[in-house]
């Protein structure tokens, strides 16, 4: 028996790797946002204008007997937080209007 030799042009394709499995998994702060305990906010609130973002945010404050801190820092917390969550993924325009509703918010709780 004659081996026959394996011509250059004749290689073998390249093994594929196994295409990686996309995980469902929401973050910890989706999860934070969706079921936090420390106060009721309403619905789109931070898609409303910088003042009625900080009126709400204070309303839910003023109103919420689960909080563990000052309505006003609750209130200033939840806004920051929102702000850091949404990291890189915030515009230029919704970082301005996160700014001037904490600016707002200041305002209305008389701490200039």
């Amino acid at each position: 028996m004659v081996k026959k030799a394996k011509k250059k042009s004749e290689k073998k394709p390249a093994k594929k790797k196994p295409a990686k499995k996309k995980t469902t998994k929401k973050r910890w702060s989706q999860k934070v946002t969706e079921t936090s305990d420390a106060m009721t906010l309403e619905n789109g609130v931070f898609k409303k204008t910088p003042r009625a973002i900080a009126l709400s945010l204070k309303r839910s404050a003023d109103r919420s007997s689960r909080r563990k801190s000052s309505p006003f820092r609750s209130a200033m917390s939840m806004l920051t937080f929102y702000e850091n969550r949404a990291g890189k993924n915030l515009s230029a325009a919704r970082k301005t209007k996160i700014d001037k509703a904490k600016n707002e918010l200041r305002a209305l709780y008389h701490r200039d």
